[in-house]
């Protein structure tokens, strides 16, 4: 997560070649593709990913996320 990128907020994301940027509010796919589970679990992750970021925004340390299964 680049704090300071240019806007929209996002992160990137690649599974096996495929790759895509994902906006974190409101979530969604800015550009690529990835396969559908990989993308299942990319949103999970974003929505864990969000309070990290609003927390960022607070000037306070991001959480901690547990790894997915």
């Amino acid at each position: 997560m680049y704090f300071f990128d240019h806007d929209p907020p996002h992160f990137r994301a690649a599974y096996t070649g495929a790759q895509a940027r994902i906006r974190i509010r409101p979530l969604g796919v800015l550009g690529g593709t990835l396969p559908p589970r990989a993308l299942a679990l990319v949103v999970e992750l974003a929505s864990l990913r969000e309070v990290s970021w609003r927390r960022l925004h607070a000037d306070e340390p991001p959480a901690k996320i547990a790894p997915l299964e």
